[in-house]
């Protein structure tokens, strides 16, 4: 995956490209070139990825790993103030309380509003049961909270449910 360091050598070398592009569109008028027009095009072109690329060497694109955490899937973020989370169903509350960690810094974001003013981000986890054929049943394993306001948050809550891991098929808790 490319580094924010990656994302600045690409903006200087399109940043050249651009002003190469540039120059030569200037050529192209003062010269009366029949492609003069697609220069302006391609130009612009080069502006708006400079541009891009520029803001991509800003922002981390990383993601925070944390030890012992399990792949999990993102099934509903408000993008305001709530998340919910699916693991496999043969997740072990230790497994489930650092994928709990994990989503909480990599759903973290500037962008987000908490709504009502609490400034906490809740995410829940769950896990889909099939007690018969047919038959599927959303089981909520525990859930984390912090806060919107720093994305260090000394303060996050994370809780698990032990008592929902005994409906789980094959429970390791």
């Amino acid at each position: 995956m490319p580094t924010t360091a990656d994302f600045l050598q690409y903006t200087q070398w399109s940043g050249i490209a651009t002003i190469a592009f540039a120059v030569l569109t200037i050529l192209a008028f003062i010269l009366k070139w029949g492609i003069r027009f697609r220069l302006v095009g391609t130009t612009g072109f080069m502006i708006v990825l400079t541009a891009g690329l520029f803001s991509l060497s800003l922002v981390p694109l990383s993601r925070t790993v944390i030890p012992g955490a399990v792949k999990y899937t993102l099934v509903y973020d408000n993008g305001s103030n709530q998340a919910v989370i699916a693991t496999t169903p043969e997740i072990t509350p230790e497994e489930l309380e650092a994928t709990l960690r994990q989503a909480a810094s990599n759903l973290y974001s500037y962008g987000r509003l908490g709504a009502g003013g609490n400034n906490q981000l809740t995410i829940r986890a769950r896990t889909i049961i099939h007690p018969e054929p047919g038959i599927s049943i959303p089981v909520y394993l525990g859930k984390v909270e912090r806060t919107l306001v720093t994305r260090a948050d000394p303060e996050m809550s994370v809780e698990v449910y032990l008592d929902k891991f005994a409906q789980l098929p094959e429970a390791k808790a």
